[in-house]
């Protein structure tokens, strides 16, 4: 990359960096922009990790990112970014977790195969379920994403949700309990 290009990416607004990424698909770009925000998002993983494994997580989100941010239209980079980082912490505790669990049950029974080693009864694995549980979440109203987005994924309260939405009390419940009904309607029948 020539010197003037790399001036004019350091000087570039993130929206001129997203869709430069999203229209010719160089990474350049998105390194730029990554670059930026690098240090929240190592925060964000020393929240949950120490020091090498959020190293670790700060290439994995990275790599993440390049498949996610063509799939989204995101407004705030660095609030979509933070929200990213934190689900993917989440999301690898809960498989560090799950792991250590199976490792348990098949420690306690070694000379029987354990099915649930990744695997549903029906064949669906954990990652095909975020999958379906993200395409999902795409397809409900917008009132019920955002709350459902705001109350399950970023872990706010009835309150903090009604406060960043605006929505009264009483609606924001009703949004969350139909998005979590419509989220397992969806999910189901993409697993039939």
């Amino acid at each position: 990359m020539s010197f003037i290009q790399q001036n004019i990416m350091q000087d570039a607004d993130d929206a001129y960096l997203i869709r430069e990424y999203k229209a010719t698909g160089k990474l350049d770009y998105l390194a730029a922009l990554y670059q930026r925000y690098m240090n929240l998002v190592y925060g964000v993983c020393l929240k949950y990790f120490d020091e090498e494994a959020s190293k670790d997580a700060v290439m994995q989100i990275f790599e993440e990112l390049i498949g996610k941010l063509k799939l989204h239209e995101v407004q705030n980079f660095k609030s979509w970014l933070h929200v990213l980082s934190r689900n993917h912490c989440l999301m690898k505790l809960r498989a560090m977790k799950n792991k250590e669990s199976r490792q348990v049950s098949i420690d306690d029974h070694p000379f029987v195969e354990n099915e649930e080693t990744g695997h549903h009864e029906n064949g669906v694995t954990l990652e095909d379920n975020l999958q379906s549980m993200e395409k999902c979440l795409e397809t409900l109203p917008e009132e019920q994403k955002r709350s459902v987005n705001l109350f399950y994924l970023q872990e706010k309260s009835y309150r903090e949700v009604c406060v960043i939405t605006g929505y009264e009390m009483n609606k924001v419940k009703s949004y969350i309990q139909n998005g979590k009904r419509n989220l397992k309607i969806c999910m189901e029948q993409q697993h039939v």
